[in-house]
């Protein structure tokens, strides 16, 4: 299906659960308590409906986010059903590598092919003070992934001024010893209203520049990794063998950012969200417990899609990261 707009969308991306066992900077506001219920999180049943109904209308590429993916207890199980119905091309997880050592096994055998794995710095105190958990424990989940031979494994690590700029060119040596892409995220206003000031916002521009005087980007127009919207350079500098393949996501200062965006989110407890950056949620779960058919609510929001996101125009996240999905 296309939007209004002529971008095809045929990528879901699927929040199993709001809760996480960390507590990063940027997605979860200190304090934050809005836990959805139990019983107000999409069942493995009413997750399976809803893909199978996507894949109907041509939807395609699926991606399970939380919060924290491998907290929810049926995981396996909504992996492996997922992976199971016709029509399902590409399954991917995200997750913050925490529990990675003990499920990656499980997770290849359901039926997920690639993983985006949270890392935003390698020092342990630091590491520490923006996720509040110990970086150990996710070098070991993703040396347990490694093994696993998945077909794509890509480390995300989120931007942040003032706190850690330390961590990019040894975040970047990491990624190239293992042939993985790294991808550098700008921070979003999605955890509080006043997330962004000029004291922690570091621009993928910015980025670039300081890299550049480290060593040579060579952009890579046709280079495809998965589904997002990352542009992607090969990175010389030295000490590498070989290049690093480097994703640069720039929400609020790529020009035409939202102009190949193909995707809709489906948050923990039902929501069919259009656009990362718009507060417009069309409600699933109670139509979905009267009987009622996923098709016309997803169409109703590929219609409802916003030609652009709003992170520019004084945006109000209404809710945090970790209960709109990653």
């Amino acid at each position: 299906m296309n939007d209004t707009f002529g971008r095809r969308i045929d990528y879901l991306r699927i929040s199993v659960t709001d809760r996480c066992n960390e507590r990063c900077l940027y997605c979860m506001p200190e304090g934050y308590c809005g836990w959805a219920q139990k019983k107000d999180h999409l069942s493995a049943d009413e997750i399976l409906r809803v893909v199978e109904s996507a894949t109907g209308i041509g939807f395609r590429k699926f991606r399970v986010t939380g919060g924290e993916p491998l907290i929810r207890k049926d995981i396996i199980e909504v992996l492996r059903r997922i992976w199971a119905l016709p029509g399902v091309e590409t399954l991917g997880l995200s997750t913050n590598g925490t529990r990675l050592a003990a499920f990656a096994p499980a997770i290849k055998q359901a039926g997920v092919r690639s993983l985006n794995v949270s890392l935003d710095a390698l020092d342990p105190d630091l590491y520490r003070r923006i996720t509040g958990g110990e970086v150990c424990g996710v070098l070991e989940g993703i040396e347990a992934a490694r093994r696993q031979n998945f077909e794509i494994i890509k480390l995300n690590c989120v931007l942040m001024r003032g706190i850690n700029e330390s961590e990019y060119l040894p975040l970047i040596r990491f990624a190239a010893e293992r042939g993985w892409p790294l991808r550098f995220i700008e921070l979003m206003p999605l955890s509080h209203a006043d997330v962004l000031d000029e004291s922690n916002f570091l621009s993928v521009q910015e980025l670039m520049r300081h890299l550049e005087k480290e060593g040579g980007l060579l952009p890579l127009p046709d280079y495809r990794v998965g589904h997002g919207p990352a542009r992607y350079y090969d990175y010389e500098m030295p000490g590498l063998a070989a290049p690093a393949k480097l994703g640069f996501i720039g929400a609020l200062t790529t020009p035409h950012f939202c102009e190949t965006c193909n995707k809709l989110r489906l948050t923990a407890d039902g929501k069919l969200r259009p656009c990362l950056g718009h507060a417009g949620e069309i409600d699933l779960l109670a139509p979905l417990r009267m009987g009622a058919d996923p098709v016309g609510l997803l169409r109703a929001a590929i219609a409802n899609k916003p030609e652009n996101h709003e992170f520019l125009e004084n945006y109000q996240p209404g809710r945090p990261m970790t209960a709109i999905g990653g």
